[in-house]
């Protein structure tokens, strides 16, 4: 697992991940995935159109996600 991918979703995180943090996150798994930093031109629509894939799924993820036990651990903090 690539370890600059934080965790999105509470008590992880204190509020609602933002689209920036979204996207982040899918940018570095497709790096990691495609073992590329940077695009070569010739690759970089489909790099893209796969950063754009994941964040969409990600954000998903995050939407349906029933986290029980959040708000007690937002309140203890």
């Amino acid at each position: 697992m690539c370890r600059s991918i934080k965790t999105l979703r509470p008590p992880a995180l204190p509020e609602e991940a933002t689209d920036e943090e979204i996207r982040a996150a899918a940018l570095q798994y497709v790096r990691k995935v495609s073992g590329f930093r940077a695009p070569a031109a010739h690759n970089r629509e489909v790099f893209e159109q796969a950063v754009d894939e994941i964040a969409r799924a990600t954000a998903a993820l995050l939407d349906g996600l029933e986290v029980r036990g959040a708000a007690r651990a937002a309140q203890a903090s």
